[in-house]
C-alpha cells in the first residue's frame, strides 16, 4: 500500500484526509483528533511531507524572567510546550528566585555553525600537504563558499588528520538562521572548487561526521556549535532560604556530590536538566527539536561566596536556535516567538540569551527541590494525571 500523494499540490485539506483514511483503513485507528487543526496546509510546504494533521502539545507560560543581556534586556514571559507536569511550575519558581536576586546576566561568547567534509588520499604525506594547500588558498575557498549564501560567512577552517584522511571543519556565522542547510550548500560548493583546483583532484565526502550534527560531542563542547552562551546570577542567601528553603552551604555540598557523579557517569553535562527547558522552548517556538541533542550540553560553575551568597553560572557551548526560517514562521510558533519579541531578522542572539537564562532558572529550581527533599512530592502533587 502506497501513501497517497498529489504531485501537483500535496498540501491540501483533501490530501490530508485521503492519507488519514488510508491509515484508518490499514490500522483501524480513527485519527479524528490528529485531523483537527487550524493551520492552513499550504503554509507547511518545506516543513513536512505527507501531511496528515497536527500533534497538539500544551503550552504553559512561566515568568516573568528578568534578563540582563547584551541583546535581550527586560522581563520576559516564557512559553513552554510540554506534557511533563511540574515542569512549568518548577521553571516558574526558579525565575522568581532569580528575579528577586536581580535577574540573569547573559553573554554570548562566540557563534559558529559547521559542516565537516573529509578528503581522502593515498598516503599521510599527501594529506598533510593538502592541509598546507588549504591554508594557502583560504581566500578562494571562502569566496566559493560565500557565493552560495546572502548571510553565511566562512570564518575559519579547522583541520584534523587521521592516517591518509584530512578532516576539515568549516566554521560559519549564519545570521538569524540555525544554518545547517546553509552551511551544507556552501561547503559543498567550496569542496567542488577544491576538488577542481587542487593538484590531484582529491576525493571527498561532504560530512566526515566531526560536525556531529544532532549528536553531542566533546569537540562541540570545546570549539562551539551554534552559540556559546553563559547565563549567570548571584543568589542571595536570604532569598535561597526564604523562597527555596535551602541553605547556600547545603546547596554547595550537594553540588560537589553531583559534580563527581557527572564525571563518574561520563555525562554530557554536570547540570541537572537543561534539556527540559530547551525542548519545551524549542517545541513552542518552531526550532528543530533534534538540536536539543547538541544544545542540552551544559556546564554549571558555582561558588559559595565569602558573603554567604551563591554564584551560579550555566554555559551552553552548542546552543542552536533560529528566529527566521524553518518552523519559526508557522502560525503558533511565530506567536510564541513574538511573545518573546524574538521573531525575524536580528533577534537570534536575543533568543539565545533568553534560552540560556531559562536553563539557569530550571537548574536552580530542581537543585533546590532535591536539596530540600520536595522533588518527589512536587511530582506527586503536580505531575500525576491518573487515579
Amino acid at each position: 500500500m502506497r501513501i497517497p500523494r498529489d504531485p501537483v499540490d500535496d498540501y491540501t485539506v483533501s490530501m490530508a484526509q485521503r492519507r488519514r483514511r488510508m491509515l484508518a483503513a490499514r490500522s483501524g485507528v480513527d485519527l479524528a483528533q490528529v485531523g483537527r487543526y487550524h493551520v492552513d496546509p499550504q503554509v507547511l510546504r518545506g516543513n513536512v511531507e505527507n501531511f496528515i494533521g497536527v500533534a497538539e502539545v500544551p503550552i504553559g507560560v512561566a515568568g516573568p524572567l528578568t534578563v540582563n543581556g547584551e541583546h535581550a534586556r527586560g522581563d520576559f514571559l516564557i512559553p513552554l510546550a510540554t506534557t511533563e507536569g511540574t515542569l512549568v511550575a518548577s521553571y516558574n519558581r526558579g525565575m522568581r528566585l532569580l528575579n528577586e536576586c536581580g535577574g540573569v546576566t547573559t553573554t554570548i561568547v562566540e557563534e559558529y555553525m559547521q559542516r565537516s567534509p573529509a578528503f581522502r588520499f593515498q598516503t599521510a604525506r599527501e594529506a598533510r600537504d593538502f592541509g598546507r594547500w588549504m591554508t594557502d588558498h583560504h581566500a578562494e575557498i571562502k569566496a566559493a563558499a560565500e557565493a552560495t549564501t546572502r548571510i553565511g560567512r566562512l570564518e575559519h577552517i579547522g583541520q584534523y588528520q587521521v592516517g591518509p584522511l584530512r578532516y576539515l571543519r568549516f566554521n560559519y556565522t549564519t545570521g538569524d538562521a540555525a544554518g545547517q542547510n546553509m552551511t551544507g550548500k556552501a561547503t559543498r560548493a567550496a569542496c567542488e572548487w577544491i576538488a577542481a583546483n587542487c593538484p590531484g583532484n582529491p576525493r571527498y565526502v561532504l560530512s566526515g561526521n566531526i560536525d556531529t550534527d544532532k549528536k553531542h560531542s566533546q569537540i562541540n563542547a570545546l570549539l562551539t556549535r551554534g552559540r556559546r552562551v553563559v547565563a549567570e546570577a548571584v543568589l542571595s542567601a536570604e532569598a535561597l532560604r526564604r523562597i527555596m528553603k535551602v541553605d547556600p552551604a547545603d546547596l554547595f555540598a550537594w553540588r560537589q556530590v553531583t559534580m563527581t557523579g557527572s564525571m563518574l557517569a561520563g555525562a554530557a553535562s554536570n547540570g541537572a536538566h537543561a534539556a527540559n527547558g530547551l525542548a519545551a522552548m524549542f517545541i513552542a517556538t518552531g526550532q528543530d527539536v533534534a538540536n536539543v541533542a547538541e544544545s542540552h550540553a551544559s556546564f554549571s560553575y558555582t561558588q559559595l561566596l565569602d558573603s554567604g551568597d551563591y554564584y551560579w553560572s550555566v554555559t551552553l557551548p552548542a546552543l542552536i536556535v533560529a528566529t527566521y526560517g524553518g518552523g519559526t514562521g508557522l502560525p503558533t510558533q511565530r506567536e510564541c516567538l513574538d511573545l518573546l519579541g524574538c521573531y525575524g531578522a536580528g533577534r537570534a542572539r536575543a533568543f539565545a540569551e533568553i534560552c540560556a537564562a531559562v536553563v539557569l532558572a530550571g537548574e536552580t529550581s530542581l537543585a533546590c527541590a532535591v536539596v530540600n527533599d520536595d522533588w518527589v512530592t512536587a511530582h506527586e502533587r503536580l505531575g500525576r494525571n491518573r487515579p
